[in-house]
């Protein structure tokens, strides 16, 4: 006879619209596993001073957003007010006044910054400078690092892989983040740095048209600056025709931070919005593809308010993909990348890029290292669906183009020194990234801090990189 004491328990079925449930062979999650879903629909902007008696009509207005946009420490002071001490206030103003990009957050961003904690607040770290983070460039640093000027054949039109051009269609946009690989050309002058002009001109704009339609190789045009979002709605409609009319254009992107940090817009900006959506319908029809590149970097910056914008271009069949940058304090840690990843999932966006930060003057503090690129390619590979899962890229620096982070021909971990080839865009060269000096180990940095080191680092990665291709 059977002892029931020693007889498990068996649980009752779960039913399931009147079927039984099969057993399942997975633990139940947990909730945290399904943060990503949760999104902020408060009226956070309310926490700010300046925006307490601002109601939601008009904090969602794109116009209000662009015209109370935070370009001086001056306006930061009297948005925050008393949410800051007089130190970091100071401490800002050190910032701005070594910073290499012109400052404009607009108040969406500013109100998602954690004021109790800015130092340490992801989205403070990204548009916000302060002078006490600051770390000495990079010695090999180049302010245009891509070469994009080099490859133009016409000023604002880089042509680097054979079928694919950049039209840098204007040279500014709705926020200006501090790692911008342009801040060569967007904004105004900084005491940094003189900018290359690169104006909504339409007589530049015909010669980058001309020499697209002279070649026949080209299929794929980005329209980026700056920032599409700052294009006027007949300029959208204007640029995408133009190239939905030329026989060799099969895909075009237009590229814009905007939906991250500006989602108002396309919420309340109407007549941009049907041009965008009116120039990829047309596209549909003559069987080329036109969609949306934004770039949202932290989960943090994803808010009901992006959800409805993002699910706004789904009704409208426009397909938005995102490219995120890889930053120290922001998203340089696998479970805030998983989280970002998920977000943006659920809000129908393709993860499609992680960039290494590029060498970009006055922001060495936000780079991190490629190893812990591939550390988190690592922790982020099968958590959803591979075309939802971000390729992690290297930007190779002297006009390299795009290299799978893993794809180095080698990788000296001391000096920081990576190696890649680009045999689309150059088959005998050799291009270099480098990871942050100060995440190097003792070694690494003693021999950096010797500049007449620098010339032998560089050749023992070439020769190494070399040996390896025989």
């Amino acid at each position: 006879m059977t002892d029931k004491a020693q007889t498990p328990e068996r649980s009752l079925p779960v039913v399931q619209g009147g079927v039984e449930v099969p057993r399942a062979l997975k633990p139940p999650v947990k909730p945290e596993a399904l943060r990503h879903r949760n999104f902020r629909d408060d009226e956070f902007w309310k926490q700010i001073p300046a925006y307490r008696e601002i109601d939601e009509a008009t904090f969602l207005d794109h116009r209000w957003q662009a015209k109370k946009s935070i370009t001086k420490p001056a306006k930061l002071l009297d948005a925050v007010q008393d949410l800051v001490s007089d130190a970091f206030i100071e401490d800002v103003k050190e910032g701005f006044a070594h910073a290499p990009m012109s400052v404009r957050v607009s108040p969406y961003m500013l109100s998602l910054i954690d004021w109790k904690d800015p130092y340490n607040d992801p989205i403070r770290r990204q548009f916000i400078p302060v002078g006490s983070s600051l770390l000495p460039d990079h010695p090999k640093l180049d302010l245009d690092s891509l070469h994009e000027q080099a490859d133009a054949p016409t000023p604002g039109l880089t042509h680097r892989y054979p079928d694919k051009a950049l039209f840098l269609a204007l040279d500014t946009c709705p926020v200006y983040c501090r790692f911008c690989t342009r801040s060569y050309a967007v904004g105004i002058d900084t005491e940094e740095v003189e900018k290359v002009s690169l104006k909504a001109n339409s007589q530049r704009w015909e010669r980058a048209f001309a020499y697209i339609a002279s070649r026949p190789e080209l299929e794929d045009i980005v329209i980026s600056g700056g920032d599409a979002y700052n294009l006027r709605a007949e300029h959208i409609a204007h640029i995408g025709n133009r190239l939905l009319e030329m026989p060799n254009i099969q895909r075009m992107r237009f590229a814009s931070k905007g939906p991250a940090v500006m989602p108002q817009k396309l919420l309340t900006d109407d007549a941009w919005f049907s041009a965008l959506a009116g120039v990829v319908e047309r596209g549909r029809k003559l069987h080329k593809e036109v969609v949306l590149h934004t770039h949202f970097n932290h989960p943090n910056e994803l808010t009901a308010i992006s959800k409805r914008a993002m699910d706004r271009c789904f009704s409208a069949g426009i397909t938005v993909r995102n490219q995120s940058v890889l930053q120290r304090g922001v998203n340089d840690c696998p479970d805030v990348m998983q989280l970002l990843i998920k977000r943006l999932s659920y809000v129908n966006v393709q993860a499609y890029y992680v960039y290494m930060h590029d060498l970009v003057k006055g922001v060495e503090e936000l780079r991190t290292t490629l190893d812990d690129a591939l550390e988190i390619e690592k922790q982020v590979r099968g958590l959803t669906a591979g075309f939802n899962t971000p390729t992690f890229v290297v930007d190779a620096p002297g006009g390299g183009g795009k290299r799978d982070a893993h794809s180095f021909e080698h990788y000296n971990r001391e000096t920081g020194v990576s190696v890649f080839r680009s045999p689309n865009v150059c088959p005998d060269a050799l291009y270099l990234y480098f990871d942050p000096i100060d995440r190097l180990s003792d070694a690494g940095k003693a021999r950096w801090a010797d500049p007449a080191e620098h010339d032998s680092i560089i050749e023992e990665a070439k020769q190494a990189a070399r040996e390896r291709l025989r």
